[in-house]
Order: structure tokens, then sequence, then C-alpha cells
């Protein structure tokens, strides 16, 4: 008789040390499941992959309707330099980047992207997430952040901001504190960033994994 060995995989978007430490996730449970953990980063994150995905998207759209579809130099640029901006979330990742060349091809002319096309892709894009989005502190801490006074909660979505760009907790704190820092004999960024998020109930990891499947 064969014996057969079975791995089970478990995705989600909270932080579930978090949750354990709250009481609302069991512990036994996470200890079962917490074998290997793997974050996977959203499309902001992965910015080097944003240029091969439009070609692919372009060449794909050119596959499923059989026409050829191309941008002029000065509408890929503006679309690119958009696309990799802090200001572009990507909240739906991957099809979020697809639907966005799938309305642009289809507006084409002549087969063209034109700036004009570019620029009105640009600002549904800008529409979309700023209608649609809580505001980076309400998605992390939900009705809590009612209870953050206002100048806190405006230095906090600034600094939220910051995080949610870098690619470490040490860069980001080296971005935040880059002047107080050259007065310092010796600096630890990250750990400097680390205590000021917890004083939030705030984690780096937390930041991350909401930001990546936003």
């Amino acid at each position: 008789m064969r014996k057969t060995v079975a791995f089970g995989f478990v995705g989600t978007v909270r932080d579930l040390r978090q949750l354990v430490a709250e009481g609302k996730f069991r512990e036994d449970l996470y200890a079962r499941i917490n074998l290997w953990t793997f974050t996977l980063p959203g499309l902001h994150q992965r910015q080097e992959d944003i240029e091969p995905n439009l070609d692919y998207e372009v060449e794909r759209h050119a596959s499923l309707t059989g026409d050829s579809v191309r941008f002029n130099t000065e509408a890929r640029r503006a679309w690119l330099a958009f696309a990799t901006s802090p200001q572009a979330t990507w909240r739906g990742n991957f099809r979020e980047l697809s639907a966005s060349v799938t309305r642009m091809a289809t507006f084409a002319t002549s087969g063209r992207i034109t700036l004009d096309t570019v620029e009105d892709e640009i600002n549904r894009l800008r529409y979309n997430w700023q209608e649609s989005r809580p505001s980076a502190l309400t998605a992390l801490l939900g009705t809590e952040a009612e209870n953050i006074d206002l100048f806190d909660r405006m230095q906090l979505e600034n600094v939220i901001a910051v995080c949610r760009q870098a690619k470490s907790l040490s860069a980001a704190g080296r971005q935040l504190f880059d002047v107080s820092r050259q007065g310092k004999a010796s600096v630890n960024d990250a750990d400097r960033l680390r205590k000021y998020l917890a004083r939030f109930g705030l984690t780096w990891e937390a930041m991350q994994d909401q930001h990546s499947s936003s």
C-alpha cells in the first residue's frame, strides 16, 4: 500500500500573529499551520515587473482580438512614469494592470495608443483609487483609527505612505529619520521606527500584508 503525504497551503491578508495576540485567532491552529511563511509582494512593490507585463498584455490583446496595437513613444513613457509612481497603488495588482491595457487598446486609433488615450486612462485610475480606497490608517486599524488625535493621524498617514514604498523597515527608517540621524554616533532606524509604529498597534509586517492585498 502506497503512503501519501499531503501538504496544505493557507493564504491570508491579515496578520495572524496580531490576531492571536488579540484572541481573535486560535493559537493552537496558528501553531499547526505556521511551518513556512512567505510574503507575496503586490505589484506596487514590484516596479521592475510593470514594463515587461505591459508588453505582455499588449501582445496578449493582439493574440485574443487579432488587432495589433502599439504605443506612441510619448504615450508609453507617460504611462510607465505614472504606473511606477507612488500615486499608482495597483490595488487590483496584475488584474488591474491587464484591465488598464485592455481599455487603452480598445480606444486605440488605427492601432496606436496615443498620449490622449493614456492621459484619460491615468485620470480613470486616479479616480478609481481615490474614490474607493479608505485611508491607509483606516484600512489598517478600522474604527480604532478614530481614537487617534488628528495631529498623530496626519503624521502617521505619511509614515505609512513611506513604509509602503520602502523595501525594508531599515530603508523606511533611513528616509523618515534622514535629518535627525545625522547627529547620532550610532543609529538603529529600524528599531526606532518599529517602536513608533508599536505605539499605535501597528507592525511593519501588517502594513506590508495589507498593502499587497489592496
